[in-house]
């Protein structure tokens, strides 16, 4: 298990070096180790909800027992099923690095920026196509 100071919500901000080339070497590999990181912490996760689900008797007498044990894995399978597409988009993210377009944004191309990388780094769009999409998102949907 990493310790607290290499997981996902534990890192040290990249020092950013007036001048520097956008996502060199140095930013690919601060990020690989950032998505690395949250990577594991969740796939640790996942080994403790299939441990917990295996060890966790299944056969209370009482009905309201077994309805709130039926609501907690419930509710923990459902975690674990966004934590799988929290996955697969690292993975994603883990593939644009390794492709070199990691830390562009999707839909105009520019720098998504290090520092909203680090606050949200399988971000795909900078931050005034994100605000864009959440506007329109809201015209659409409320």
């Amino acid at each position: 298990m990493p310790n607290k100071s290499e997981s996902f919500t534990h890192f040290e901000p990249y020092p950013i070096v007036e001048g520097e080339e956008y996502m060199n070497e140095k930013h690919k590999d601060h990020f690989r180790a950032i998505l690395g990181a949250w990577k594991q912490e969740l796939m640790e996760e996942v080994d403790s909800t299939i441990h917990h689900l295996r060890e966790e008797p299944s056969n209370f007498a009482d009905p309201s027992d077994r309805a709130s044990q039926e609501e907690e894995f419930s509710l923990e399978l459902r975690t674990r099923d966004r934590e799988r597409k929290l996955i697969k988009k690292i993975n994603e993210s883990l593939e644009l690095i390794d492709e070199d377009d990691y830390g562009y944004c999707d839909a105009c191309g520019i720098e998504i920026g290090i520092r909203r990388l680090e606050a949200r780094p399988t971000a795909s769009l900078c931050i005034d196509c994100k605000t864009l999409a959440e506007i329109k998102e809201k015209q659409l949907g409320g």
